[in-house]
């Protein structure tokens, strides 16, 4: 039976073995003993070691919604009776997503993506030793694209993977890819890591992602990307194809991201507790260099400072350069969102900022945004809001959705398919100011207003800092 030997120690043969090739290549010296050439067995490379360790704890994920095709006029009792539409007409269809998951806890918790998952009305999850269970959702962050699900199961005790320092990975390290590519099955393929902190490749708000050639496909979403010594260092993401395989170019979610997210599961809160910067932050282009005498175009630029956020508290100002933090180089505002968002909650951090050509450093808070009650409800009355899920903004709730120099009135969730609400346009993160002359301030606020007949509709929207005023029926 032939030698299979970890990859560590292979390196280490290889090596050994490429200075004696060498040496035999130079002419003999007198002294020098006969050195014996490696074999195929010593030279033959093998990642089972890794692989037997990693895939126990790689799972499929199975997700299916029932989406209904529903239009509005059904929800007309005069409509449904004059052309004879029963009660609770439109076809359904069932919608079906298949993904991979890692296990990171020993009790069944499990780390998949949230496009994976999203919408399901069930979740079903089968391991590599051909058990299937039911899984439930146990917390989604739409901001990093991470879910976290919980198996149900009897005091069972899963296999898990522990998380490694992705921040220690270097360009060149050799990585595995685990998932279930295409559904045909566990999968292993591997690569070596092609690029750190990638940004503008997706649509997830934290941009650093970790590059990979690594053949990742369809349905390795939400599998494992780990290293040579078994420890989980991504959660595959997606990948830049144009005929929708592996091209080669494939990104993974650091593990430290994927930390604060299981972190916060853990912990028993439905929404993911972070750092609060408050403050909006841009890139710095050449152009802001030329003009600001920066050396080169790199760091944050504080375009704007929340009053009595932590921002505000340690002494920045607009204008203000963020080049680092705790030691680690900011190239750009996503660096720095990353890098901010993976700190520990309570203490502090010092940021490197440039202000006026001068370095200075300013120490932050670190502390979560402050939240209110939600109020959150789902406009039922015949508006054109019908379906349409809304909830009271918040310091806390305008910095998860993303929203810049607003934190009072009444913003949109989510709306339902089908309804009036999405099918008009309504989008996520719209802050409803006015509907029909009437200021919308808080959630009955817009009940009440909804609620009241009309034949015509004025509704003021602000929509990524910009006012908008839309007119239906009359």
């Amino acid at each position: 039976m032939p030698l299979r030997l970890p990859v560590r120690a292979f390196l280490t043969l290889c090596l050994g073995g490429l200075a004696l090739a060498l040496a035999a290549a130079q002419p003999a010296a007198a002294q020098t003993p006969e050195r014996r050439v490696p074999s195929a067995s010593d030279l033959r490379l093998s990642y089972a070691p890794v692989v037997k360790h990693v895939s126990p704890a790689v799972v499929n994920v199975y997700a299916a919604r029932v989406v209904r095709n529903r239009n509005p006029f059904f929800d007309d009792p005069v409509f449904r009776r004059f052309f004879g539409v029963p009660d609770g007409g439109g076809s359904s269809q069932v919608q079906r997503a298949l993904g991979s998951g890692v296990i990171v806890d020993p009790a069944g918790l499990i780390v998949t993506n949230v496009h994976v998952i999203d919408g399901a009305d069930e979740i079903k999850v089968a391991l590599p030793d051909k058990r299937e269970f039911e899984a439930t959702v146990v917390l989604k962050d739409p901001r990093t694209d991470l879910a976290v699900l919980r198996i149900k199961h009897n005091n069972d005790r899963f296999p898990f993977l522990e998380l490694g320092n992705s921040d220690a990975l270097e360009v060149g390290d050799v990585v595995l890819a685990v998932g279930n590519p295409f559904g045909v099955g566990q999968t292993v393929t591997h690569g070596i890591v092609s690029a750190l902190a990638r940004t503008d490749v997706g649509s997830s708000n934290y941009q650093f992602f970790i590059q990979t050639d690594a053949a990742i496909n369809p349905g390795n979403s939400g599998g494992a990307l780990v290293d040579l010594d078994g420890k989980l260092i991504g959660i595959n993401n997606m990948i830049l194809s144009r005929s929708g395989g592996s091209q080669g170019i494939g990104f993974a979610i650091p593990s430290n991201m994927v930390r604060v997210v299981v972190a916060s599961a853990k912990s028993g809160g439905g929404a993911v507790r972070r750092p609060w910067l408050g403050a909006t932050l841009q890139s710095v282009t050449p152009d802001i260099a030329d003009s600001m005498s920066l050396k080169r175009p790199s760091g944050a630029l504080i375009s704007s400072i929340m009053r009595d956020g932590p921002a505000a508290r340690a002494g920045l100002k607009a204008g203000d350069v963020v080049v680092s933090i705790d030691g680690q180089e900011v190239d750009d505002s996503n660096a720095f969102d990353y890098r901010f968002a993976t700190k520990p909650l309570g203490g502090s951090a010092k940021l490197g900022v440039i202000r006026g050509g001068r370095d200075m450093v300013a120490t932050i808070a670190l502390e979560t945004a402050p939240d209110s009650p939600r109020d959150e409800i789902t406009i039922q009355s015949r508006s054109p809001l019908s379906g349409a899920k809304v909830a009271n903004l918040s310091p806390a709730l305008a910095d998860e959705l993303q929203l810049q120099n607003i934190d009072q009135g009444v913003v949109i969730l989510e709306t339902d398919n089908g309804s009036y609400a999405s099918n008009l346009g309504f989008q996520r993160g719209d802050v409803i100011a006015e509907v029909n002359g009437t200021h919308i301030g808080k959630t009955h606020d817009l009940e009440s207003a909804t609620k009241t007949p009309s034949r015509a509709w004025r509704i003021v929207i602000i929509r990524r800092g910009q006012k908008i005023s839309a007119q239906f029926g009359g």
